[in-house]
């Protein structure tokens, strides 16, 4: 009896933490999003600007590894029976992917576009390669163009 009490404080405690840790991560996503909308990130393959203003143009990339917590894990084992959305793994993507592009952002510090962006997802694990997701990676890449002067 005490195991089984003991296990369930354990799984209330980590829903407890991750929500709060999730909650966290999106707060200062929401933040640094604002922070960084000067700076376009585009899939245009061209840029918009004349060949004669442009001073540089560099590759650059960021990337984000996000686990989602155990009692997740287990809520979304449980939609697998019956089927349907899985939001714990829809937030879980949707993190990694803004977290990579922000990254990706602050590594083109002094340019005026990213161009060509792409953004690539795996599943990383013990299991990734079966249907138990322990960690998604997502990884944004892209041209940072930057401008002469005027």
């Amino acid at each position: 009896m005490y195991d089984l009490i003991f296990f369930f404080s354990l799984v209330a405690l980590g829903y407890v933490a991750g929500t709060i840790a999730e909650k966290r991560h999106y707060r200062s996503i929401a933040l640094r999003e604002r922070a960084s909308l000067r700076l376009p990130a585009v899939t245009l393959k061209t840029v918009p600007y004349p060949a004669g203003r442009i001073r540089s143009a560099r590759l650059v990339t960021g990337s984000a590894v996000i686990s989602v917590d155990y009692f997740k894990r287990l809520l979304a084992g449980f939609r697998n029976i019956f089927g349907g959305t899985i939001k714990s793994y829809e937030s879980l993507v949707d993190r990694a992917r803004r977290e990579a592009v922000l990254r990706m952002k602050t590594e083109a510090l002094g340019a005026a576009i990213i161009v060509n962006v792409r953004i690539e997802t795996a599943t990383i694990g013990k299991n990734a390669h079966k249907k138990g997701v322990g960690c998604i990676e997502a990884i944004a890449y892209g041209t940072a163009v930057a401008l002469h002067k005027e």
